[in-house]
């Protein structure tokens, strides 16, 4: 595969995995000392990351969950924020300005905090009431937090007895690593047709819902527009329908991710709609993918995971078919802001 590790993969997939077992005793001791509620705060696309645990805490479970813009909470604060919460900062780097300064408001209120960082010798990494560090860079990122935050979500929805097939799922998460390995082998011979096909379209809209929604505005967002300077309309596909459909035409490139949970049927009509108005219709389909022992249970819950791990192989034949390296920045980190 093109400029891939795939040992550096699944060492870093394996490791996110194997924080099954602090974050299941950090979950457990939160819920024994009286927490009432859980937060998601994170900065960019690290926050967004967090959305899909969000939901799954929010539709099934009765411990109150809430994904909030982490720099908005601290400018405007949190009636439900306090010492009976806990509170989830991702950021790879444990260093990031926001993240920090949200984890101070949090931590001057009370609440205990845990830290899914890079490196433990960094301030969130250091200063966490409970820090889980798993080494990741851009390329591995995604499904390292997706992961590490699905696991966060079983554990409180287990501890509540909410989640009775807890360690099914986390002893078929672990074989993950290798499965997602495969996907990426299967979809390389698309990723590097889709590069070429997407080498000088200027803008796309890109669109899911579920869980996997959080991966189409991941993807637009942080990869598309941040590291490929690309225009990108990401839009929930039930908000399709409510003003970007007026902009569909012939030669308007939309890409449809599809998750295999309860949501899919949104992205079904957006399929549907499309392909009678545009002839640039790019499905990426959860579904299409193997993995023999993993339970439709599981696989509803990891949709957005898949679909991260393909788009990655996408992302790397991008770079080399634009001659745009994703490390490329014009402003992010460059300039003051």
């Amino acid at each position: 595969m093109l400029n891939f590790d795939a040992d550096r993969f699944l060492r870093i997939e394996a490791g996110a995995l194997a924080l099954a077992g602090p974050i299941h005793a950090a979950v457990g001791a939160a819920l024994d000392r009286g927490a009432r509620n859980i937060f998601f705060l994170g900065t960019g696309g690290a926050a967004i990351l967090m959305q899909p645990a969000a939901l799954l805490l929010q539709r099934r479970s009765g411990f109150p969950a809430f994904m909030e813009i982490a720099a908005e909470l601290v400018a405007a604060g949190h009636h439900a924020l306090g010492p009976d919460s806990i509170v989830v900062i991702p950021s790879l780097s444990g260093t990031t300005r926001e993240s920090v300064a949200t984890f101070d408001y949090c931590k001057a209120r009370g609440a205990t905090i845990i830290t899914l960082v890079g490196h433990r010798d960094t301030p969130l990494g250091q200063k966490a009431d409970h820090a889980l560090v798993n080494f990741a860079e851009d390329d591995t990122s995604s499904e390292s937090f997706y992961l590490q935050s699905l696991l966060i979500a079983l554990s409180v929805m287990a501890h509540r007895s909410e989640f009775p097939s807890y360690e099914r799922t986390v002893a078929e998460l672990v074989t993950l690593p290798k499965h997602l390995l495969a996907a990426k082998q299967t979809f390389e011979p698309e990723a590097g047709r889709l590069a070429e096909a997407f080498r000088t379209e200027p803008y796309h809209i890109i669109t899911a819902a579920g869980g996997s929604w959080a991966e189409a505005w991941y993807y637009g967002m942080c990869i598309l527009e941040e590291m490929q300077w690309i225009r990108t309309r990401p839009v929930h596909a039930a908000d399709f329908f409510h003003g970007t459909l007026e902009l569909v035409e012939k030669g308007v490139s939309v890409i449809i991710l599809k998750g295999e949970d309860s949501c899919r049927p949104l992205t079904d009509r957006v399929e549907t709609f499309a392909r009678q108005y545009t002839d640039k219709v790019t499905l990426l389909d959860a579904a299409t993918f193997q993995m023999p022992g993993v339970s439709a249970e599981t696989r509803a819950l990891i949709s957005h995971v898949i679909l991260a791990t393909i788009l990655e192989r996408l992302s790397a034949h991008l770079e080399v078919k634009r001659n745009h390296p994703l490390t490329t920045r014009r402003y992010y980190k460059k300039v003051s802001y």
